[in-house]
């Protein structure tokens, strides 16, 4: 009788463990079970549409840190599936990926329907089964094999498991998992927004600010990149990476804590006041309001002057001194108070999972129980955004597809 693979879980590791695995060995039974009714939902919506695919980043060290938790079982995994292999794996199937100025990449259709259509036709020529609406409620083990079983009430055999159904937003949610004599840190939100219930500078909802520098106050958390004004509050490369840093910290809080932000990072405070007194010398009879020297969308530079009480009438050379410092200090160190958090169901991220200690980063099966694979999101692995969980979800997938085609040997 072949062997057979049941992989829990229809998303990128689910999807790259089981096309790789039926593909190295054709004589494995593979078969996908995804609980709801849509296949790589996190692919399709990613990067805006287009799947930020990976992130491209040679350095297998630097690659490391761009993970909040987990970086060093990542370290470990990355010296058997790497960026570059990603890279190569697609390119293969005619999948050409770009690579975007802050290392983002995506593929060059701009379209996650591309990478959709590789796996999907990939599972299609190495004969994977794929069953929707089936959810595992119960891995039982049983001489040397794995019976699971379904919530539907339907038993599945298989030699091998592979558990790759994503992250869960509550501890209850692993109790299956649990049962299987593993354990777990607990999950929080990783990968959200900033909510400023009540802040004016919700009205400008869409500006984009694409150097900026966010600390949050009382710690070392710090991040520059992109900052985006949502109606809601604050979003952005650099509050989504802040988020991943602090996500455990953050949820102490309850999501109530202050930040600030120098909304021109380029610049320094001293640069900043140097300019202005060139403004005052140079530009004495223009208006402030609009004399905007420092590259700020101009709603946001009107904001900032009406936030340090400079009418539209003033101009710079009658700019009063406590006007100038608070619209230095609104530039360079403007603080808002954080109250909640908006994360997106279908993109967000769970920091948490089936704890590091119980796998083998080399081979992503368990060390209690022999046959059982663990890849992407359910384990206690995250990165920030940029790419690097979708490179987690393809390392995972491929070393323990390649393992099960080993262990699997011939019919």
């Amino acid at each position: 009788m072949p062997k057979q693979l049941v992989v829990i879980g229809g998303g990128a590791a689910g999807f790259f463990c089981a096309v790789n695995a039926a593909r190295l060995d054709p004589s494995l039974r593979v078969m996908i079970i995804e609980k709801t009714s849509k296949l790589l939902a996190k692919v399709r919506v990613s990067g805006g549409g287009r799947c930020n695919v990976t992130h491209d980043c040679r350095d297998l060290a630097e690659m490391a840190r761009k993970y909040p938790r987990g970086n060093h079982f990542v370290k470990k995994m990355f010296h058997h599936f790497f960026t570059p292999d990603t890279i190569a794996w697609f390119a293969a199937r005619n999948v050409t990926l770009k690579t975007e100025e802050d290392g983002r990449m995506f593929p060059v259709s701009n379209s996650s329907q591309t990478i959709i259509d590789c796996l999907i036709k990939e599972a299609n020529s190495y004969g994977v089964e794929v069953r929707m609406n089936q959810e595992a409620q119960e891995i039982v083990t049983r001489d040397n094999k794995f019976l699971l079983r379904m919530k539907s009430g339907q038993e599945i055999q298989a030699d091998f498991v592979c558990v790759a159904c994503g992250g869960y937003p509550k501890s209850s949610m692993f109790e299956w998992l649990l049962k299987t004599g593993h354990h777990i840190e607990p999950p929080v939100p990783s990968l959200f927004t900033f909510n400023l219930p009540g802040n004016p500078i919700t009205a400008l909802m869409g500006i984009a600010v694409p150097d900026a520098i966010v600390k949050v106050t009382g710690s070392r958390l710090s991040e520059r990149g992109p900052v985006l004004i949502t109606h809601w509050g604050l979003s952005g490369p650099a509050i989504l990476r802040l988020s991943a840093w602090g996500a455990r910290d953050f949820q102490q809080r309850d999501y109530r804590f202050s930040i600030s932000i120098h909304w021109v990072a380029a610049l320094s405070e001293s640069s900043i006041r140097q300019s202005i007194l060139e403004l005052r010398s140079g530009a004495g009879s223009q208006k402030v309001m609009q004399k905007n020297k420092f590259g700020l969308p101009q709603r946001l530079w009107e904001f900032q002057c009406q936030q340090s009480g400079i009418n539209e009438h003033m101009r710079w050379a009658d700019l009063p001194a406590r006007e100038q410092n608070r619209l230095v200090k609104m530039l360079t160190n403007q603080e808002f108070q954080v109250e909640g958090k908006t994360t997106f169901r279908e993109e967000f991220v769970t920091a948490g999972g089936i704890r590091l200690s119980e796998i083998e980063a080399s081979t992503m099966q368990s060390k209690i129980v022999p046959g059982l694979f663990f890849a992407g999101e359910i384990i206690d692995v995250d990165g920030i955004t940029g790419g690097f969980n979708f490179q987690h979800a393809w390392s995972g997938g491929f070393i323990a597809a390649k393992v099960i085609a080993s262990q699997s040997g011939p019919a």
